[in-house]
């Protein structure tokens, strides 16, 4: 058992991992650590530099296919061996030598969770930090949860916590709000923030929507998920008062002989606002259901190709030293 698992995502970052690697070894060099790469599609060297430069801490995990940054580190949380967790960007950006004193207050104050606040962010102004600032509002008013900087993914977790985010899809941006759902007590504190300098983002401004569609189901999974009644039933009572009032003027108009079959756009009104609900009530049980598939069966939301420790190819996680 290790006293904590630094857990990095990575694709294509190939030219960050002997830096990266030197920084982490340097900053967490008094404590009792391990390194997990989780290798998620990488279609560059970066395994291969990956296993150049392991040691006996670091374990590479690759997936068979690009699933995306959520599942890439529930994939590195799942193989993880500490007693904490710390989840780091594998682009350089983010300062490993935030951990210790992260850990530090998590385990002096007894927090569950630590979150990163990037203070002096070192990114394009227009096209990174505005949408940041506005998302991270909505995010805070609409959810409840008053974290500064959601998407910086330094953080540090008990463990217990970490293993049971339920990471699917886009989620890993709310992962304050899913800890919070647990009851963590969380916090956050300012943290260090380089620019990019080898390698591409791999994050555009097309990631607005899958920000706004997953806010929709946090709001749900943080208001609702217990009480769903309180939500679609007001929804349920609104249309179907609405389809009353319709139809009793639209008998009315009848009565007095009008043609009621010539009015498309009242038809169309109500088909889309009908379709509408049904869309965002299909898309929150769709979620609900993929969720309850794989907790339930206890199946993982990934494939694994190999697993590597201290440059060795293993065939069971449980082969791994401990």
């Amino acid at each position: 058992m290790r006293e904590i698992s630094v857990v990095i995502t990575v694709m294509n970052e190939e030219e960050n991992i002997k830096p990266l690697l030197d920084a982490i070894r340097s900053a967490l060099s008094a404590l009792d650590y391990e390194i997990i790469f989780v290798d998620d599609g990488s279609t560059d060297k970066t395994i291969e530099k990956i296993l150049e430069y392991a040691d006996e801490r670091t374990i590479l995990v690759e997936l068979r296919k690009n699933y995306g940054q959520s599942t890439a580190m529930t994939a590195g949380i799942d193989h993880s061996r500490g007693t904490y967790i710390a989840l780091l960007d594998g682009d350089l950006q983010n300062d490993p030598t935030d951990i210790p004193p992260m850990l530090e207050l998590l385990k002096k104050e007894n927090w569950d969770v630590v979150a990163g606040n990037r203070k002096n962010r070192k990114d394009g102004f227009i096209l990174r930090k505005i949408p940041s600032k506005i998302a991270n509002a909505l995010i805070r008013r609409m959810t409840g949860v008053y974290i500064k900087d959601y998407g910086c993914t330094l953080k540090v977790f008990k463990k217990e916590i970490a293993e049971e985010l339920g990471l699917y899809g886009e989620l890993h941006r709310f992962i304050p709000v899913l800890a919070k759902l647990q009851g963590a007590r969380i916090t956050q504190v300012d943290v260090k923030h380089h620019a990019r300098i080898h390698g591409k983002s791999k994050y555009g401004i097309n990631r607005t929507f899958k920000v706004m569609s997953d806010l929709v189901l946090m709001v749900f999974m943080r208001k609702y998920m217990q009480k769903p009644m309180h939500l679609f039933g007001p929804l349920g009572f609104i249309s179907f008062g609405l389809g009353i009032l319709i139809n009793i003027y639209l008998l009315i108009l009848k009565i007095m002989g009008e043609d009621i079959g010539g009015k498309p756009l009242l038809i169309l009104g109500l088909i889309l606002l009908l379709g509408g609900i049904q869309l965002i009530t299909i898309g929150i049980v769709a979620d609900i259901n993929v969720r309850t598939y794989f907790e339930s069966q206890n199946k993982k939301t990934y494939n694994i190709r190999k697993i590597y420790h201290a440059r060795k190819e293993i065939i069971h996680s449980h082969d791994i030293v401990m």
